[in-house]
């Protein structure tokens, strides 16, 4: 059966870009009888809330998108995320690291400025070495550890057991999955669960979804997620990376952080649910809006 999924996070209100994602995963599922489902993505405690989350049910009800059952709720699974991290941990693919934000972006700043530094925005691995003492010490200073994916070794091992990776894009064919690209990736901080890459790979297995639909701008995400896949012994979905709406004045995808035109602005202004869909359908939108390429 094939089973596709929203997962929205509750740190605003949805805006048409997140019903374009919504429509095209619930008519993909609908197409081949299968299940539409929700999952909300409040893993970032400080900025999710639950009215938030009461605005998605209720805009998607709205909309007329309504899922196969309730959602699942992301923090209600830190069990789950603490057991993939103790399995990669196991490994020896995980470290701590104890960099705070102004550091990291400091020694990137430094790097970035020494010859042929290929790709400044990659954390430059800097705990990735500290020894058991020196770890100690940081813990016994007061410091806080995030948990980071060395990502050399992690692959390498992928690679052993697995071969190359790769993943089935609907718009793209075959992709080979390139995660070194990404670096030592977070997979948890003290102020959340999970990151977005541990989350959303371990929930996508455990709901059983074959289809994964999200916009264009994740198609870099899903190579960390193939590689998670590996290291886990997790199922391969198909990926759907839609087109995005943006501004037409600006040209930018919509987001939240931009105060785009809500859905219950929408609503308030006598927008026609049925004639709303009914137009993203056949790739019609409101005026104001346009398609951004894949």
């Amino acid at each position: 059966m094939m089973i596709t999924r929203f997962a929205p996070s509750p740190t605003g209100l949805l805006h048409l870009g997140h019903v374009w994602s919504a429509l095209v995963a619930h008519d993909l599922a609908r197409a081949h009888d299968g299940r539409f489902l929700l999952r909300i993505d409040d893993i970032d405690g400080a900025r999710s809330r639950p009215s938030y989350h009461q605005a998605i049910l209720d805009d998607l009800v709205w909309l007329g998108l309504q899922p196969d059952g309730p959602a699942l709720v992301q923090s209600t699974r830190a069990d789950a995320y603490s057991a993939a991290l103790d399995r990669l941990g196991a490994m020896g693919l995980t470290y701590p690291c104890f960099c705070t934000r102004a550091e990291i972006a400091a020694e990137i700043s430094a790097s970035a400025n020494a010859p042929h530094w290929p790709m400044a925005a990659i954390y430059p691995g800097t705990c990735r070495y500290l020894s058991p003492s020196e770890q100690a010490q940081r813990l016994a200073d007061g410091r806080t550890a995030a948990i980071r994916l060395d990502m050399a070794n992690a692959t390498a091992h992928a690679a052993r057991i697995h071969g190359p990776l790769h993943w089935q894009d609907a718009e793209r064919g075959t992709i080979v999955a390139t995660p070194m690209d990404a670096g030592d990736i977070v997979l948890a901080r003290r102020d959340a669960l999970a990151s977005y890459h541990l989350s959303s790979t371990v929930d996508d297995a455990f709901c059983g979804v074959t289809n994964v639909v999200r916009g264009s701008d994740l198609v870099n995400a899903t190579h960390i997620h193939r590689l998670l896949q590996a290291l886990l012994d997790l199922p391969v979905p198909r990926y759907h990376h839609h087109r995005l709406i943006g501004d037409a004045s600006s040209g930018q995808r919509l987001a939240k952080r931009d105060a785009a035109a809500t859905i219950a602005g929408l609503r308030d202004a006598g927008i026609d649910p049925t004639r709303l869909i009914a137009d993203l359908r056949v790739g019609t939108l409101p005026v104001g809006y346009c398609w951004i390429s894949a």
